[in-house]
């Protein structure tokens, strides 16, 4: 098995160099990630300014790039093979509920398969950087699983995974996306040249966080895994839209 391996934290992130001895222990494992931390970049493209690779001498790839840029130019350019899996992460911190549409690692998975590949988000839900271990396994057990039990093609696996020695994991659960409230506001400060300088606010306190929610289920010391869809549609919403269309010609 070949796998892609990016993340949005960057190249030298303790994450994606944990989950890659992981890895590597069941597949040929690519790294191609961004030379900086992009977290938040979501599914941003370098459109005006042109791609640059450097090869560490660990053998990973750092791309002056969003995570997105490096799934593609990874697929497209750096492999000799096109991989048989993409995988993001590990993230520092959690990509719950509403996290999941500013998530540069989970930017990094739809790319994927975008370009038609079954892919995995991963991330650690903690900021204090312990456990990384733990999430790498759950990780590379759902990548087993996977074997046998094939993605539906407009799909991928987000994994959030509690800061819990193995030991201490409860097991694996299947859950939906959670919500939480509106982020606080902008915090304004001036810098030492007397401007205006703005940084975002801490995020929302949990809302829709109840049992199956992907918010419960980490906090209950389980790991969630969330099969995410592609495909943005509000199908539900399709008649009844081009109901009140018709009437209003």
């Amino acid at each position: 098995m070949r796998i892609l391996l990016s993340n949005d934290d960057g190249v030298h992130a303790k994450g994606i160099e944990v989950l890659y001895q992981a890895l590597s222990q069941v597949a040929e494992v690519t790294v191609v990630a961004p030379d900086r931390n992009c977290s938040g970049a979501s599914n941003s493209l370098t459109l005006m300014n042109p791609l640059r690779m450097s090869k560490l001498a660990n053998g990973f790839m750092s791309v002056n790039g969003t995570p997105t840029d490096c799934v593609h130019i990874g697929i497209n350019k750096l492999m000799d093979e096109r991989p048989d899996l993409v995988v993001a992460g590990v993230n520092k911190g959690a990509n719950l509920g509403d996290d999941t549409l500013y998530s540069g690692t989970v930017a990094a998975a739809i790319e994927g398969r975008h370009m038609g590949l079954p892919a995995i988000a991963v991330s650690l839900c903690s900021k204090d950087e312990v456990h990384y271990e733990t999430a790498a396994h759950v990780t590379v057990e759902i990548i087993k699983k996977l074997q046998s039990h094939p993605l539906p093609t407009d799909q991928i696996i987000n994994i959030n995974v509690p800061d819990l020695p193995i030991s201490q994991l409860k097991g694996l659960k299947v859950s939906r996306l959670g919500s939480r409230h509106q982020a606080e506001t902008m915090t304004q400060q001036v810098d030492p040249w007397g401007r205006d300088i703005f940084w975002y606010g801490p995020l929302g306190r949990e809302s829709d966080a109840g049992p199956g929610t992907d918010f419960h289920t980490v906090n209950e010391g389980y790991a969630s895994v969330t099969p995410l869809k592609v495909d943005m549609t509000a199908h539900d919403s399709l008649t009844a839209m081009a109901s009140w269309l018709k009437e209003s010609k």
